[in-house]
């Protein structure tokens, strides 16, 4: 059966790509004419983050709040009606924020949406899609 639903094909490479790396490398995604969002992320060597921060901030969308694996913290159990929640969560933010402390192993590929990555070590491909309200942008 073919698939007809351009929400679930556009996060996986189409739209393009491109290689981020070492220490500042960064994909900068958030001008108010920007028309594509990070989509996923492949870590070619181990990677930590500088910065990976959530589409818009996670609002606005038309999805309810967003949490995505990132830099920014929101309370995932009660924006998502979650039926438990983080319990080491020392503020019930559940969605702890990434550091430079935290690595990504080479080879796996997360997926989300975001506006900004920054490395502050290794490589990767960030892969691109267009944002939900790309055609209203300059």
């Amino acid at each position: 059966m073919g698939q007809n639903s351009t929400e679930v094909a556009y996060g996986f490479g189409q739209f393009g790509s491109t290689f981020l790396k070492g220490d500042g490398a960064k994909l900068l995604l958030t001008a108010t004419t920007a028309k594509y969002y990070v989509s996923a992320i492949t870590m070619i060597t181990d990677v930590t983050f500088q910065a990976l921060e959530s589409l818009d901030g996670g609002v606005n969308m038309g999805m309810g709040d967003t949490a995505f694996v990132g830099t920014d913290v929101l309370a995932i159990d009660s924006h998502w009606n979650a039926a438990a929640a983080d319990t080491t969560s020392e503020t019930n933010e559940d969605a702890d924020p990434i550091t430079t402390s935290d690595t990504f192993p080479k080879g796996i590929t997360i997926y989300g949406m975001w506006d900004n990555v920054e490395l502050n070590s290794g490589s990767c491909i960030v892969y691109v899609a267009p944002r939900p309200d790309y055609r209203d942008r300059a």
